[in-house]
């Protein structure tokens, strides 16, 4: 959500700060734009759209400078125009800025009693003009210090001065920002994807400080000012993975990929020798442990879900789920004996930050479970577990959501053996039927011209619903949530058994229902539940496993049937359908499908 770029160097930058905000698309955005210093002046190209429309600006070609800062847009406060893109500047400062200021209504009349005048709706703009008024009576350090300390909310900021050429101030409280070293130059960036292509030397903002940064030397500042030391981490630079190859779209090969990243999440755990899973540091004993929250949003709130039943089944744990934004605000009654678990993508979902962040606060056991090692929720939690998907560069969701929902059962496996609520037998036929889990979906992937031939019906149709009881009830929700992401088109999740209850009242003729009714122990109840939908005119998609067995339903719309395995890995064969469906129903309506609209990878704002 939102993402910047800041470069230092010896030699003209705008052209690298193009790159770079290219591979920040990704994060989802709706404008863009750059400000580069030359000859004593902030020279500044913004437009409305996509990274290429702003690199058809004929201005660009002309924007000269050796130091320049770079964004791309997430609107929050002002619609997506040229006018609210970022920069932001003022006759002295430019601005880029990741976050919201909550107390920028405020600011901005104390700004405007002072003689300052404001161009755009956004609240960024009240950065400006606040560090140009502290600016007056104050030198560089201590203007920023004041400046971050009247700002309130979430910030991730890139600053440039046209009295100060050779520098960039970076700034961070709540958004991510990391710093590059480079050869004669150094950069600012919101997350190290940005900048892999320029550096593998890293260092992180934590909360609260800011940067001072040159072509040759960059220093630290903690939130009073005062210098100080920060560790350079090396990063392993592979770009043959973020090459869409011969796909169409990076969620098409993210899609298809998931057999290997199953394969590499196993292989990291799972120890075939011996039969065992290997968590290794696992700071715990797990006898301190009697019950779990798992916390997340979005895709990752599915997972949680998800794990939800798994670790009730295989474990004798409490187990709570929660979404991010809910936790942080509710009264939570902290116990010592409780791990909280965080789930995230990126690592840096601003919900589930503040909620780690509170738990840190408590002193609380945590973890993350998330895809970006280097990520403030994965270095700010006390253990943490990799998915080890590689990069995920479709904002949809696909591959990271099988990696945390792997990652998450053999937690669940794991914790059920040490607390001797499993079976050493059923323990070891459980790894030994988890090894063969990558086979089975990629043998699963291959359903697409069944799922092509029926996925324009969901585009036609005002809505639909996807029903599931037990395991499938989390795969029903995401797979409502991928319909809606990508082709715009009204989906709900519901539990099987509640239509009865009040949704029932939906469905009308020719709506299109999938319902997901495995061969697992609920899988009678829920044929009784699809009769009902049918007997309402609903056409229904049924979703199962291969069995002998026919299917208990006449008048049944269109059938796919996923591979065999135990009832515990089904729900990862049962997402697959789902992926495609909402991917294939996007292609057909010529969607954006890696960038839909109003949606962004890493949300890191409230």
């Amino acid at each position: 959500m939102c993402g910047i770029i800041g470069i230092s160097s010896h030699k003209s930058v705008s052209g690298n700060i193009i790159s770079s905000l290219k591979k920040l698309e990704y994060r989802g955005y709706d404008s863009a734009g750059l400000a580069t210093l030359y000859n004593g002046e902030i020279n500044e190209v913004k437009s409305k759209g996509r990274v290429d429309e702003l690199e058809q600006n004929f201005n660009l070609k002309d924007l000269k400078g050796n130091v320049g800062i770079g964004h791309v847009r997430w609107a929050t406060h002002g619609i997506p125009n040229s006018v609210n893109a970022h920069p932001h500047s003022s006759e002295n400062v430019s601005i880029v800025h990741n976050g919201i200021i909550e107390n920028s209504t405020i600011l901005k009349k104390f700004l405007i009693n002072k003689g300052h005048k404001f161009k755009s709706q956004t609240d960024t703009e009240v950065i400006v003009h606040l560090i140009t008024e502290n600016l007056k009576e104050l030198e560089l350090e201590g203007a920023i210090t004041k400046t971050l300390k009247q700002l309130h909310g979430s910030f991730a900021l890139g600053i440039v001065f046209k009295d100060l050429p050779d520098l960039i101030v970076g700034a961070r409280r709540g958004s991510p920002l990391a710093v590059g070293y480079g050869p004669n130059e150094n950069y600012l960036g919101s997350d190290s994807y940005a900048l892999k292509s320029m550096t593998n030397k890293i260092s992180y903002l934590e909360d609260g400080e800011f940067c001072i940064i040159k072509k040759d030397h960059v220093s630290f500042f903690n939130d009073e000012g005062k210098k100080i030391n920060k560790k350079i981490l090396e990063l392993s630079s592979n770009e043959k993975v973020y090459d869409k190859g011969d796909f169409k779209h990076f969620m098409a090969k993210e899609i298809e990929e998931q057999p290997i990243t199953l394969k590499t999440g196993i292989k990291e755990y799972v120890d075939s020798i011996n039969e065992d899973i290997n968590i290794i540091n696992f700071p715990w004993n797990i006898n301190d442990i009697k019950s779990i929250t798992l916390v997340g949003c979005g895709t990752a709130y599915h997972s949680c879900l998800m794990a939800k039943y798994w670790f009730e089944e295989l474990t004798s744990l409490d187990v709570n789920i929660d979404i991010a934004s809910e936790f942080r605000y509710r009264k939570n009654r902290f116990k010592s004996e409780n791990l909280y678990i965080f789930v995230s993508q990126s690592g840096e979902t601003a919900d589930t930050y503040a909620a780690l962040d509170l738990c840190k606060k408590n002193n609380m056991k945590t973890c993350a479970v998330v895809n970006v090692i280097e990520s403030s929720i994965a270095r700010d939690a006390n253990f943490v577990l990799p998915i080890h998907c590689g990069p995920e560069i479709g904002v949809a969701s696909t591959k990271a959501f099988l990696g945390q929902i792997l990652i998450l059962y053999i937690l669940s496996l794991k914790l059920g053996y040490l607390k001797k609520d499993i079976k050493t037998e059923d323990y070891k036929k459980k790894i030994k039927e988890l090894k063969n889990l990558p086979k089975l979906v990629e043998q699963t992937l291959l359903i697409d011209n069944e799922i092509q031939a029926i996925s324009s019906t969901f585009n036609e149709a005002k809505g639909s619903m996807f029903l599931g009881r037990g395991f499938s009830f989390p795969i029903a929700l995401e797979g409502a949530l991928k319909l809606k992401e990508l082709s715009y088109v009204h989906a709900e999740g519901y539990p099987a058994g509640e239509m009865k209850h009040g949704p029932l009242a939906l469905i009308e003729e020719g709506m299109p229902v999938v319902v997901l009714a495995p061969r697992d122990n609920y899988y009678k109840k829920t044929i009784s539940n699809m009769q009902e939908v049918i007997a309402r005119g609903a056409r229904v998609l049924l979703i199962t496993n291969k069995s002998k067995d026919e299917v208990f339903s006449e008048n049944v719309w269109e059938k796919i049937e996923v591979e065999n395995t135990n009832d515990d890995l089904l729900p990862f064969l049962l997402t697959i359908p789902l992926q495609k469906l909402a991917y294939y129903s996007a292609l057909k309506m010529g969607y954006d499908i890696d960038k839909p609209r109003n949606l962004a990878k890493s949300v890191t704002v409230e």
